[in-house]
Formats: C-alpha cells, sequence, structure tokens
C-alpha cells in the first residue's frame, strides 16, 4: 500500500512576490448563511434578515452580512496562503465596491506583495496578500490586503500525516 502526501498548504520558502492564486472553490450564499451569520453576530441592522425592510431599500433586497463575505473570502484563501500560519497581523484597506446578495456565487484569488524574515521569530515570515472576492458576473465584491506569519518548513508543527502513519501501521500489524 502506498499511502500519497495530500496537500499541505505552502510555507514561507513557498511565497514568492507577484505570484497569484486562484483559490479553488467557490460559494453560493444561502438566505439561511446570511440570516444566520448576521443573527449569531448580533447585526441588529434589519438589511440582513427582514425581507419587508429590505424591499424598501434601493437594493430591493436582503444586503449579505459584509463581514460574512470578508470571513468566505478569506476561509476561501486559505488553502493557498494561510494552511501553515502561524499567526494572523491584521486585514487592511478593506473595501466592498459591489453588494454581495442571497444566492450569488463568490471566487477569489490573492497576489502575494510582500515577504521578509521576522525579525523576532526565526521559525517564521512575514507575507501580505491583496485578495479579491468576485460574484458570478465577474464583479469584485471585496478586496483586502491581509498581513500573516506562516511558518517556514523545517518549523512547522507536526502534521496529522505521523498520526495516520500510525494508524496505518496497526492496520497492518492486525492483517497479519
Amino acid at each position: 500500500m502506498t499511502v500519497q502526501k495530500g496537500w499541505e498548504g505552502r510555507f514561507y520558502e513557498d511565497f514568492e512576490i507577484g505570484d497569484i492564486y486562484p483559490h479553488p472553490l467557490g460559494r453560493t450564499i444561502t438566505k439561511t448563511d446570511n440570516i444566520w451569520f448576521t443573527l449569531l453576530t448580533q447585526n441588529t441592522n434589519p438589511v440582513h434578515f427582514d425581507d419587508v425592510y429590505s424591499e424598501q431599500t434601493e437594493f430591493g433586497e436582503p444586503l449579505v452580512d459584509s463581514t460574512f463575505t470578508l470571513a468566505l473570502v478569506t476561509g476561501q484563501s486559505v488553502t493557498d496562503l494561510s494552511q501553515n500560519v502561524m499567526a494572523n497581523l491584521g486585514w487592511d484597506e478593506v473595501r466592498l465596491p459591489n453588494p454581495v446578495f442571497e444566492g450569488d456565487t463568490i471566487y477569489s484569488y490573492s497576489e502575494i506583495l510582500e515577504k521578509r524574515e521576522s525579525k523576532s521569530r526565526p521559525n517564521v515570515g512575514i507575507v501580505r496578500a491583496e485578495t479579491r472576492g468576485y460574484n458570478q458576473n465577474a464583479e469584485v465584491v471585496i478586496k483586502y490586503k491581509r498581513t500573516f506569519m506562516v511558518y517556514k518548513r523545517e518549523h512547522a508543527p507536526e502534521k496529522r500525516d505521523e498520526l495516520l502513519n500510525k494508524v496505518l501501521e496497526k492496520k497492518e500489524v492486525s492483517h497479519k
């Protein structure tokens, strides 16, 4: 039996300024997503959960909570940017140039803007990326810059592969 190594995400050494990563997953936002997130975060603006109120606005329908959009697009970027992050340092210049509505499908990509060694931690580097989320009509709905500390390959915490190897060893023993 051969166990193929899965995607482990990028480490500091893997990032190059100017690289663009199209994030692989899109997500269609449902009414339930919007109401749940809005109420979970105690956002009391009815434009997110009251259809009658929303119909009276210039948009004519509920708007998706903008912090949900930020969380979704950040989540979409994890597989490419921050799978091996030690810490997020900040989100800057968050812009929402177009509204997001229930039923929109959001996709995203990121571009690496800067990278440098950490001055205080030799086990990580600091990366700055710009991420853009866009809808099914190719309209940018969010853009922001994010700075994060990411592990250098040789300093990353042990991954689940070591545990899997132990499980597989036990399986081999039990089959003999």
